[in-house]
């Protein structure tokens, strides 16, 4: 089991930077697929991005592919998210998620553990 505590949102002007950290609690972080989700009020919560285990093979949603890199430190059992060229529309909730029993997370349906959740806000 592994619980998730997510870290690093802010109110941020469009164009701008933030770095996104979840830190996991639990051995075996290194076998877990990770992945960031989002959702903004009123939608549906929406795939970001993935890493495998090892970091080698990352996957991103369409809308933030070329902005966005997650990566992971299996010694500080700790993945971000680096979210470049903000935009309004990135307002959201960013929730940390992971998952044994998958190479990619990128599914809701596959995700075995949440964290609380951590509130991005982009003005215009």
């Amino acid at each position: 089991q592994v619980q998730l505590v997510e870290s690093g949102g802010d109110l941020v002007q469009a164009g701008g930077s933030l770095r996104l950290s979840c830190a996991a609690s639990g051995r075996s972080f290194s076998m877990y697929t990770m992945g960031w989700f989002r959702q903004a009020p009123g939608k549906d919560r929406e795939f970001v991005a993935t890493i495998n285990w090892s970091g080698a093979d990352t996957r991103y949603g369409d809308s933030v592919k070329g902005r966005f890199t997650i990566s992971r430190d299996n010694a500080k059992n700790t993945v971000y998210l680096q979210m470049n060229s903000l935009k309004p529309e990135d307002t959201s909730v960013y929730y940390c998620a992971a998952a044994r029993t998958t190479a990619t997370l990128m599914r809701l349906v596959d995700v075995g553990y949440w964290g609380q959740g951590t509130q991005v806000t982009v003005s215009s």
